[in-house]
């Protein structure tokens, strides 16, 4: 075994390791001190997972996916089912911000649980919803990533009925409900491609693999779709803004930081790369479906009245953006969505991490009742400014490439449609700013409301300890973008050089 192939073992074995003994060591804080420790050799294990040789070293022409590292065993030969492994340039910002933010929210639960049940438990369950979602972005087996995507499921339905608001239990169950069909889904879609094919093999899978047209529209239909739920992609989005709103502050940084980039992800490597023609066909459907999240999204974020549902809605637009760069089936438009999932993950993570402090400290996230926070709280209202402006795509902050790009792409399109989805998409990113802007002067302008208890001035080392790393890679993604599309660079040529033969 290469060192690669441990490090692609280590990425997926010390969360799952870590979970059980967080749940088995006694005593609250051990536990959440052993899953810490566990999530941080974690993410020290996908750092060195970055390069290295792609290994391709059969004869014949180089296949659309060449992975750095990749391990490839038999699991049920029978089946002729592969435990196969593999990272790329594609999938690799995507780990590590993985690993970052299930880092960063169980060390923000050593110093607050929230109510309602056992603070190991619930650090216990992160890193098993830290399993699936690594496995996801490793899997190359299309039977192995629909397993992986499935793991995250139930943990994550826990975390939100066992940590979450007042109305938790409803929540839970419509995130399992939506989750549930666009695994049904999935698994047709996974059926249908293995059926044909006669493999599960994404390497080999990837480009067509000799799917006739009529299976590659079944499949992307399918596939799509079940992506869609995961995004979420309007109108599959309704389950989103309660399981946001209603998780606990790690289970929502979780939820937008990456969980939804599972379905974006998805939408590349599997939808878009196993049936290419499919993807061609379906671009245009796409494109427009992608727009109008951006701009049903702005327009519900202006008539929002509640924080943490105003992030979440807000969600839908800025993964609208995502979704339109994959529609034009273009590099530009593939390296807009890649990095428009790193930049969302990083910005919204920290909203969602924010929102829950200053709901900690007023027992309120309503936008009415809240205000004056720059007088009461300086830094906590200068932190939201900046997440703020971050995420509604001022240049020189990570939001702007993907946003920016994304309408490019379109543009170069070329053609009425195309046009003027870029168009309304450039419109929805003034909605954006409009949103935003509203958010900020209710809550850190004005006369704090007589019934909200007053804050507290100070922030906690902990809180600042969860937040620095999120500024500041969303400082340096925006300043330096290269760190993220140059790794992409090669993959996204070699996949568009199979899609649009």
């Amino acid at each position: 075994m290469t060192f690669g192939q441990f490090l692609l073992v280590a990425v997926l074995a010390l969360p799952a390791l870590g979970a059980v003994a967080a749940a088995l060591v006694p005593g609250g804080r051990a536990g959440r001190v052993v899953g810490t420790v566990a999530a941080g050799a974690t993410l020290l294990a996908t750092l060195p997972l970055v390069g290295g040789d792609h290994g391709w070293v059969r004869y014949g022409p180089a296949p659309a996916v060449l992975p750095w590292h990749e391990l490839d065993l038999p699991w049920v030969p029978g089946l002729e089912l592969r435990f196969h492994l593999g990272v790329d340039g594609i999938s690799w910002p995507l780990v590590v911000l993985t690993a970052l933010l299930t880092l960063l929210c169980c060390g923000y639960s050593l110093w607050r649980v929230p109510a309602g049940g056992s603070g190991r438990a619930l650090v216990a369950l992160l890193l098993v919803v830290e399993v699936g979602i690594l496995g996801t972005f490793l899997a190359l087996d299309l039977v192995l990533f629909f397993l992986f995507f499935e793991v995250v499921l139930l943990p994550m339905y826990a975390v939100i009925a066992g940590w979450g608001g007042d109305d938790r239990r409803r929540a839970a169950r419509k995130f399992a409900l939506y989750t549930l069909l666009g695994s049904v889904l999935l698994l047709v879609g996974v059926f249908v491609v293995v059926t044909a094919a006669g493999t599960a093999d994404l390497v080999t899978l990837t480009g067509g693999a000799g799917l006739s047209r009529g299976t590659q529209l079944a499949a992307f239909t399918l596939l799509a779709l079940a992506f869609a739920v995961k995004s979420p992609l309007w109108p599959l989005h309704s389950w989103l803004p309660d399981a946001h709103t209603q998780a606990p502050t790690v289970g929502s940084v979780i939820l937008a930081g990456v969980l939804l980039k599972m379905g974006t992800y998805g939408l590349i490597r599997v939808a878009v790369g196993v049936a290419p023609e499919g993807a061609r066909w379906a671009a245009p459907v796409l494109g427009v479906l992608a727009v109008a999240a951006i701009l049903v999204g702005s327009l519900v974020c202006l008539a929002q009245d509640e924080l943490k549902r105003l992030i979440a809605y807000s969600s839908v637009g800025h993964m609208g953006f995502v979704l339109l760069g994959v529609a034009t089936l273009t590099a530009t438009g593939l390296r807009a969505a890649l990095i428009g999932n790193v930049a969302h993950g990083v910005i919204t993570g920290l909203l969602f991490f924010l929102a829950g402090a200053v709901k900690d400290r007023t027992r309120t996230g309503s936008l009415a009742e809240l205000g004056g926070l720059r007088e009461t709280a300086p830094r906590l209202a200068g932190l939201l400014g900046f997440a703020a402006v971050a995420s509604l795509g001022l240049p020189g902050l990570a939001g702007f490439w993907g946003e920016a790009f994304a309408v490019v792409a379109a543009v170069r399109r070329g053609g009425g449609l195309w046009t003027t989805l870029a168009v309304l998409a450039a419109l929805g990113g003034a909605l954006t700013a409009a949103y935003l802007l509203r958010l900020l002067r209710r809550v850190t302008h004005g006369r704090p409301a007589p019934a909200v208890a007053p804050l507290t001035p100070g922030l906690a080392g902990a809180e600042l300890t969860a937040w620095a790393p999120l500024v500041l890679l969303a400082l340096v993604v925006g300043l330096a973008p290269a760190l993220v599309l140059s790794y992409a660079a090669g993959p996204v040529e070699a996949l568009l050089g199979v899609v649009t033969k």
